[in-house]
């Protein structure tokens, strides 16, 4: 009896990290895909095993369909947010998202992607994830569903479309540059933020730089966008002063790509055009820092 639960255990850890992978994409949020990976260990362990051929596939679609559950009262949510909704951050240099070796993968668990994914209906969503970021065929992922390969074509293609429309329409890019490159532009970057030399930094801003700070209302942020590089140079050199004065910085690979961690109370992500700083995102929830909290202590 304890081999056989021992097993059941090693069964599913064995496909954790795809669960988890897979409900974070489809969610945004560390905290909610831990939750949905819990909800299928209870369903996995009360379920008849020996009828399940294949595991994997029987706990994918499990976490899928628990996902497209989730989704419905998650956007009811986010319209109450107090102001802008980021996803939470993620410490993804030791896989826990998966392998990111390529510029599709890193692609897939971006900040920007993850936002763009938020104006697709949730099966749009959990088809555009499973065939980009997992690489399911149309005939796997009609099986998760419960849809017709045909139709799962179709949704994927309208989904993709839409994905690609956004990018177009905010000209946001896929993850291009070369990691290095991009660490030595966040170094720089914040160089600048730090020197107190307002003409330094906005010499590394793009004349239409976005700031968005996700602050959930539980810890002052602005409460919407900040636009335009005199705008944002100001701000940016103000909030630092005033919030992380004294709080150790370092670089770390968040959602696929370096990121700025001062100490544990704020993840700040950046954006680059032509070596120009396009975009900046920061997340001072301490809600939405707790999973990252738990893998720097266990670093």
């Amino acid at each position: 009896m304890i081999t056989h639960v021992t097993a059941s255990v090693a069964d599913f850890e064995e496909h954790r990290p795809r669960m988890f992978g897979i409900a974070y994409r489809m969610l945004g949020s560390a905290a909610e895909a831990e939750d949905i990976v819990q909800d299928a260990y209870l369903r996995w362990d009360s379920a008849d095993r020996a009828a399940i051929e294949h595991p994997g596939a029987w706990l994918a679609k499990v976490v899928t369909n628990l996902c497209l559950n989730s989704l419905t009262s998650a956007r009811a949510r986010r319209e109450s947010y107090v102001g802008p909704w980021l996803p939470e951050p993620v410490l993804t240099g030791d896989g826990t998202l998966g392998p990111l070796e390529s510029a599709e993968q890193r692609d897939s668990v971006s900040m920007a992607l993850l936002l763009l994914l938020e104006q697709l209906t949730p099966v749009e969503r959990a088809v555009y994830v499973l065939r980009e970021a997992f690489a399911y065929s149309h005939r796997e992922i009609s099986g998760l569903l419960d849809l017709g390969e045909a139709n799962c074509r179709q949704i994927y293609r309208r989904a993709a479309g839409r994905v690609a429309a956004e990018r177009e329409a905010t000209r946001e890019k896929r993850f291009s540059a070369d990691p290095e490159r991009w660490q030595g532009l966040v170094e720089s970057f914040l160089t600048a933020a730090q020197s107190g030399d307002l003409t330094r930094l906005e010499g590394v801003l793009a004349a239409d730089v976005r700031y968005v700070s996700d602050g959930g209302g539980v810890v002052n942020a602005a409460r919407r966008p900040i636009l335009g590089r005199d705008n944002v140079a100001r701000f940016a050199m103000g909030a630092m002063a005033k919030y992380v004065a004294g709080v150790p910085v370092s670089v770390a690979e968040v959602n696929g790509a370096p990121a700025l961690l001062f100490g544990e109370v704020a993840v700040l992500l950046v954006e680059f055009e032509n070596g120009l700083v396009s975009g900046i995102s920061t997340v001072v929830n301490p809600e939405k820092l707790q999973f990252l909290r738990r893998q720097l202590s266990h670093s």
